[in-house]
């Protein structure tokens, strides 16, 4: 992405400079109710008046991903050197990172400021232990949906950092190449099943669609569910098992067993095979982008990237997508105070904000950047909101304490279906159940 910041931004672009990042580097990248006696935000409140600046901590899986951490590095810098205060970076790998926290929140071991996935929330929330951020989303600009997005039971648990959702993306020269319109893409499912296929025809052992099938990504699965008409959640009633669910997941084995999507593949497998031309569409978030690019031999690919909207099972049906993003919470304690102001700054310090979308082209949460220069110079972006984020809904599990649990059982029981183990029928039946008595 080749993007030029207005002069406002140049400051904090500077200091991204100094730690050696130019503007071509990219990034990769459960709910539960409220819990008596949560902390009522004291902290959050003082750092919104102002008050003495301390030494906090700040944890973030990114920290532990090559092409993401010098971005955060840069942000933490600035804010120390602005603050004149130390910052400890706690990192966990992603699929680590939230029970680590967990038990380190748990046991009180980690205070300050913590990186969350908006999933987590709500389980966080329920052990009293997270400010409410209210006081200081007042007058920073942030928008109504990403506000929305970092709450849980009405309560501000998170100030919003990125707020988008997880959408197909695309190849637009493979799509070319298969006679496939990038800006005319295939609306229905079995329009898009015959865009694979043709896609396939292209020869090379190109995969049509890196789709997850590994276990640890197939609630990816959930959404081609939602396609097909599945609720999946009626109130506090799990709906999988229903004729739609199991019609999608028969769909899914249909795909694998012509070899439109391929056997083990994960996020980051899917992103590997399409970085390297293997793979000609995949499911992703905005941060993807930059993993690809870094790793592609294809310098050219950031500008063949296009966002797709996911087919519908019908025509007049609205495309699927799921919410996807990131906020920073703050766990009370020592160093909270500051902890909640480095919240704010990071969030929404338009500096901080344009300087770190030029470089991780994450999406902002405040109007005023949003409606940038800079933002709106990126085509793939302004692409991926109206095409994908503009539909996204979240996902119905994540209001139950045990989600995660319920994903895996769901993903268990697909990934069955695909390796030729049971139907459809019966798997989905048995993660229905499965799902149920893990509903609390």
């Amino acid at each position: 992405m080749s993007l030029t910041l207005p002069q406002s931004a140049m400051s904090r672009r500077r200091v991204l400079q100094l730690l050696g990042i130019g503007a071509g580097t990219a990034a990769l990248a459960a709910c539960a109710p409220s819990a008596p006696g949560a902390s009522t935000g004291s902290a959050a409140s003082a750092a919104a008046t102002g008050g003495t600046k301390t030494d906090f901590a700040f944890s973030s899986w990114s920290f532990t991903e090559e092409a993401a951490a010098p971005a955060l590095e840069a942000i933490v810098k600035a804010y120390q050197e602005k603050a004149g205060v130390t910052i400890k970076d706690v990192s966990f790998p992603y699929n680590e990172y939230i029970n680590q926290l967990t038990l380190q929140v748990k046991g009180g071991q980690f205070t300050g400021a913590a990186h969350v996935d908006v999933a987590w929330l709500g389980s966080l929330a329920a052990m009293g232990k997270l400010q409410d951020l209210t006081a200081l989303t007042e007058g920073r600009g942030y928008t109504d949906a990403a506000l929305s997005a970092a709450q849980f039971d009405g309560t501000q648990y998170g100030l919003p950092w990125t707020i988008g959702a997880i959408g197909l993306v695309a190849n637009s020269d493979l799509l070319k190449k298969a006679d496939l319109d990038p800006d005319a893409f295939p609306a229905t499912v079995d329009e898009f099943e015959k865009a694979l296929k043709s896609l396939k025809g292209l020869g090379g052992g190109l995969i049509p669609y890196a789709a997850s099938t590994k276990a640890a990504q197939l609630k990816d699965i959930l959404i081609w569910m939602e396609t097909f008409g599945s609720p999946l959640v009626d109130g506090d009633t799990v709906t999988i098992g229903d004729d739609a669910s199991v019609e999608a997941v028969t769909w899914y084995k249909s795909l694998y067993d012509q070899k439109l999507i391929a056997a083990d593949v994960d996020r980051f497998d899917a992103r590997s095979l399409f970085a390297q031309g293997r793979a000609a569409i995949y499911d992703d978030a905005p941060v993807g982008r930059g993993a690809v690019t870094e790793e592609s031999p294809d310098k050219d690919l950031g500008s063949k990237l296009v966002p797709l909207s996911r087919p519908v099972l019908k025509d007049g049906d609205t495309p699927r997508a799921l919410v996807w993003g990131g906020a920073i919470a703050v766990v009370d304690g020592e160093g909270a105070e500051t902890a909640a102001d480095f919240a704010q700054f990071a969030t929404s310090d338009l500096d901080t904000v344009l300087a770190d979308y030029e470089v991780r082209g994450l999406p902002p949460v405040t109007t005023e950047a949003q409606q940038s220069d800079v933002v709106a110079a990126d085509t793939f972006g302004t692409q991926f909101n109206d095409r994908i984020t503009a539909t996204s809904t979240s996902n119905p599990f994540w209001k139950f304490t045990a989600y995660s649990q319920i994903e895996t059982v769901v993903a268990e029981q697909v990934q069955a279906v695909l390796v030729g183990k049971t139907d459809a029928k019966t798997a989905m039946q048995k993660a229905g159940e499965a799902a149920q008595k893990l509903v609390a």
